[in-house]
């Protein structure tokens, strides 16, 4: 068994001491001042306590060894997320924790994963090929071995918006449907049984200076405040949905007076995947585009294998090379051996439950949560096993501590995350309703507390609400400023997107999305093929899970639940998004 996973580092040992020697009382409160918020209890005692177990006795390393190299990754739907949530339940009951149980909810989708895969340049070289297959993709039928054909559909001239503001790499219009039409008319014989590139391959751009890893201290001080009693700042929430409109080029065309209807990039890629379905291509090949041999894979075109080709995204490097052998005119062919599965059963899927029982105020609930689910690229330690981790560590902690909350604190491991927040939008809609419809358990949820962003230390967090309730929780992240947490903003968007806090926030429910130092998340790990154990920080991780069950504590604790918005000022539920444009008829 390796140091990482049953070793805390010795420096943590030492700060945990001095730490200790530090916090005498068994509460500690601030001074009240006049026209200033009633101060929070804040048992020192306690934390003190959780923060040696959490650092001298940790077991984040070994929970995140299991998450990951034992069952992942762990597609929603797979038996890999199945048996991840049940070896979480058993493990959280193990450590005295209640009502473990999977909670099913319906996925209405059979789940997927890949057993295996190889791909090779056969001629005019011979090499090994670096790829991720796409999920709810299907097999080949055995290994194929077949031409290669780069498929670059038509552009259009240069986007307006795009022309004159000095643009790396200028966007361009789709092509009419015409011009489509013709391409493929000349593509069609060509695709038939072949192994089809599609797209251009891209060159990603050098990057002098690398993303940072670690956030700016006096910068998080300025956006988070560490005073509990200054106005807590107004913060968005993470993954507020994106504005409209498609990346890169191709917007459809309005039809202006005199100029041509042009398709938009998603009609187009409609077009593509029905014209080689119907034209009888072998494998679709896409460009990863990324740097550094780093591959983003999700899924293909929908969540049916049957209407779709064995899908993989390749290496940019590997891409790039033979786009451009045969660029020179020389045949390249290649061969592709990929075994998929499909399991029916994974239409219902689990989030993985288990609780601290509560004492006076048992039925009431603060919940903690990160989603189990992860892509197939990698073994999802950073998206998320290690927010599942953390959340568990937390509860192991408060239990080895002997803490008894007055609420029920409740652990929650959802699924279907990465195809939408499904598992907990499924759950709050069962369990909550909304501000509008309210079931009877609304009025005893009391706060929600989410990690979704890797591993990187957490310097503060937003919360759903009033600015009440952004001071409340600066006071209980007042404690760990030793840590570089500097307090708390509120936000107020009910839109859905980016991760699970925001399924609270939807419904009207305090949902707390922290903030965590990026390190190599979006640079490096989101989705990725390197989205494995090596990322993760144990230093970070387990100050992170120190820091979730002080404040999960804490929050229990109080006489009153977290503050939320009164009938008056509850922004109003945002609007369905517009319907996309209907497809063109794919050309035959």
């Amino acid at each position: 068994m390796s140091r990482r996973i049953t070793a805390p580092l010795a420096a943590l040992s030492f700060a945990a001491v001095v730490a200790a020697v530090a916090v005498g009382a068994a509460q500690q409160t601030a001074t009240p001042v006049a026209g200033q918020m009633a101060p929070e209890k804040v048992d020192a005692a306690l934390n003190a306590r959780i923060r040696a177990e959490g650092l001298q006795r940790s077991q984040i390393m070994r929970t995140e060894h299991y998450l990951t190299d034992v069952y992942g990754p762990r597609v929603t739907g797979s038996p890999n997320h199945e048996n991840a949530a049940k070896w979480a339940v058993a493990t959280m009951e193990s450590w005295g924790m209640k009502n473990g149980h999977l909670e099913p909810w319906d996925f209405a989708r059979e789940g997927w994963l890949n057993e295996r895969a190889d791909g090779h340049i056969l001629s005019p070289v011979k090499a090994n090929l670096v790829f991720a297959v796409q999920a709810w993709t299907p097999s080949t039928k055995g290994t194929v071995r077949a031409p290669a054909v780069n498929l670059v559909t038509p552009v259009g001239p240069e986007a307006p918006a795009a022309a004159g503001r000095g643009a790396a790499a200028p966007t361009f219009l789709g092509p009419t449907q015409a011009e489509l039409d013709a391409y493929f008319a000349q593509m069609a014989p060509k695709v038939k049984g072949a192994i089809v590139l599609v797209g251009a391959s891209r060159v990603p751009a050098f990057l002098e200076v690398e993303a940072t890893k670690r956030r700016d201290d006096e910068q998080a001080r300025r956006q988070y405040n560490p005073d509990p009693n200054a106005p807590a700042g107004r913060g968005g929430n993470r993954g507020a949905a994106p504005p409209a409109g498609g990346r890169g080029g191709g917007q459809a065309g309005q039809g202006a007076q005199g100029q041509p209807v042009r398709l938009s990039a998603q009609q187009v890629n409609q077009q593509v995947s029905a014209f080689l379905m119907t034209n009888g291509a072998a494998v679709r090949v896409a460009d990863a585009g990324e740097r550094l041999g780093i591959i983003r894979a999700q899924s293909g075109n929908g969540y049916d294998a049957g209407k779709q080709l064995p899908g993989v995204l390749l290496r940019n490097d590997d891409y790039g090379r033979i786009a451009r052998i045969l660029a020179d005119g020389t045949p390249v062919t290649l061969e592709f051996n990929i075994v998929n599965h499909t399991y029916p059963e994974g239409k219902t899927s689990y989030n993985a439950i288990a609780e601290i029982p509560g004492t006076d105020k048992a039925d009431e609930v603060v919940m903690m949560g990160g989603h189990l689910d992860s892509w197939q690229a990698a073994t999802g330690a950073t998206d998320n096993a290690i927010g599942c981790a953390i959340m568990m560590e937390a509860a192991r902690i408060l239990q080895a501590v002997g803490a008894k909350p007055r609420r029920t604190i409740r652990v929650a491991l959802w699924s279907g995350e990465e195809e939408g927040l499904l598992g907990s939008l499924a759950y709050v809609d069962k369990h909550f309703g909304t501000f509008e419809n309210p079931k009877p358990e609304f009025a005893k949820l009391d706060a929600y507390w989410n990690i979704d962003t890797g591993t990187g230390l957490v310097r503060g967090g937003s919360v759903f609400g009033p600015a009440e309730g952004g001071r409340i929780l600066a006071q209980f992240m007042k404690p760990w400023e030793d840590f570089k947490v500097y307090g708390a903003t509120v936000g107020s968007s009910r839109a859905t997107g980016g991760t699970d806090s925001t399924s609270f926030n939807h419904a009207g429910l305090p949902g707390i999305g922290s903030s965590q130092d990026p390190i190599e998340y979006n640079s490096h790990t989101h989705h990725t093929n390197l989205d494995t154990y090596e990322r993760i920080l144990p230093d970070d991780v387990m100050k992170d899970a120190v820091i979730t069950a002080s404040i999960v504590y804490h929050i229990a604790m109080r006489d009153e639940m977290m503050p939320r918005f009164t009938k008056e000022q509850m922004p109003a539920l945002p609007a369905p998004p517009a319907s996309p444009a209907p497809p063109v008829s794919p050309a035959r």
